[in-house]
């Protein structure tokens, strides 16, 4: 068997990855919670609410006319969907706003 011989000016796998042993390491999850209670909340909602829908008109609201239901099963689906690209979008446009007010105070 042979081995490989290091050479003094030669750096290890390890001395080359020393950089990061000197830095604390950064554990922080790379999505905040929030994020993912929105997306969970979100979640709950595109399940309970369109069948709920559903259910609840069919019996109380239109006397057992399945289509009338379904559709609004479908409404309450898309309302749903539309609501959480509102709630995205206006949380994309703060953390903008937010970067280009730090970039302001730090000049």
């Amino acid at each position: 068997m042979t081995t490989r011989r290091i050479v003094s000016n030669e750096k290890t796998y390890l001395d080359a990855d020393s950089k990061g042993a000197s830095e604390p390491s950064n554990i922080t999850p790379a999505v905040p919670a929030s994020v993912i209670w929105k997306l969970l909340s979100f979640t709950f909602a595109m399940i309970t609410l369109p069948i709920g829908s559903y259910f609840f008109t069919l019996k109380y609201v239109f006397n057992g006319n399945s289509t009338y239901a379904g559709a609004l099963a479908a409404v309450m689906a898309n309302v749903v969907l539309i609501a959480y690209v509102v709630v995205a979008m206006k949380e994309d446009q703060s953390e903008r706003l937010e970067e280009e007010e730090r970039s302001k105070k730090s000049m």
